[in-house]
């Protein structure tokens, strides 16, 4: 055990923080005055993936020591949005320690258009050369770190233009996408964001316009990303639109819903979501894009993993 990962255990003691592991293991008890490491190992039945700086109170802000830190708290995926403009050597950091610990790397973003103008929605040879540049920058970044997925938000409406030509549009610059990133092995990942309380105007807002644009596009290299913060703002029904989707979902991201932070902290039930997603065999990753409540402290940092155990806890 490296030091920042023994500083953790030792500050966990000393705080009463509590990490609860699997009922079936001797597991983290609130207010115990004893962490033993290897409790924390144990695997998570899913791979959730927390942000490469989720948990800097415990490891600091080097994402190595971050990877390391999560791996013992029984992680086995890791995601990093910004992983395209981070420098090479940083990329090839990361994904040497991923691979070493065989983890996965959860999808990181390609392309993002949730402000300024509109972009995939219209029909402009410009626009496509820039997103077909996107995508090459994108294939360069999956093949120095191995990551399979590259998250696009096809961004904002055109107000001047009907809704089914931008949705046509839309469907044409990912086919031209596609052509870029297939021969690669990569897979574009789109995102459905909520518009009634953080990106209205946004052309793509649920998941069965999702799905219906990915069986557009018809290509094994779109997929979405459900993201379900989102998705409990714009439409709720969630497990039923997992349910319908499911041929074309490749990843999810988690927040609840008000705050967009940890699992209970709102009203999502994501103890019976991960159940019916883990009943489905998923075998990707499940990001963890949300805040913490008790930001800033090593409490509120072992409650995010605390919560993540009650609710990978379901019976299988």
């Amino acid at each position: 055990m490296n030091n920042s990962r023994r500083s953790f255990i030792k500050k966990a003691s000393t705080t009463g923080a509590a990490i609860i592991a699997a009922p079936s293991l001797i597991g983290f008890s609130r207010g115990s005055n004893q962490i033993q490491a290897k409790d924390a190992t144990v695997p998570f039945k899913l791979k959730y993936g927390p942000s490469l700086n989720m948990f800097r109170q415990h490891a600091g802000t080097d994402p190595i020591d971050n990877i390391k830190f999560c791996y013992d708290m029984g992680f086995r995926a890791m995601f990093d949005n910004n992983l395209m403009s981070r420098p090479v050597e940083d990329q090839e950091r990361i994904a040497n320690e991923m691979q070493r610990l065989g983890m996965e790397l959860g999808p990181f973003i390609i392309s993002a258009a949730g402000s300024g103008p509109p972009t995939y929605v219209l029909n402009s040879p410009e626009i496509r050369e820039m997103l077909i540049n996107k995508m090459k920058e994108g294939v360069e970044v999956s093949k120095r770190t191995g990551a399979k997925w590259g998250l696009v938000i096809p961004g904002r409406y055109d107000e001047r233009l009907h809704r089914d030509y931008q949705t046509a549009n839309m469907i044409d610059n990912l086919r031209y996408c596609c052509d870029i990133i297939e021969p690669a092995g990569l897979t574009i990942v789109l995102e459905a964001l909520n518009t009634f309380r953080d990106h209205p105007g946004m052309v793509l807002t649920t998941i069965p316009q999702a799905y219906a644009v990915c069986r557009a596009v018809n290509s094994p290299s779109c997929k979405l990303l459900d993201d379900l913060y989102h998705m409990q703002i714009q439409e709720g029904n969630l497990i039923p639109n997992i349910e319908a989707a499911w041929s074309e979902i490749a990843a999810f991201h988690t927040g609840d819903n008000p705050g967009r932070n940890e699992p209970g902290t709102g009203e999502i039930n994501y103890k019976n979501i991960f159940k019916y997603i883990y009943s489905r065999k998923f075998d990707g990753v499940i990001g963890m894009e949300h805040g913490i409540s008790n930001r800033g402290t090593l409490e509120g940092e072992a409650r995010v993993i605390e919560v993540y155990r009650e609710c990978d806890s379901f019976e299988v």
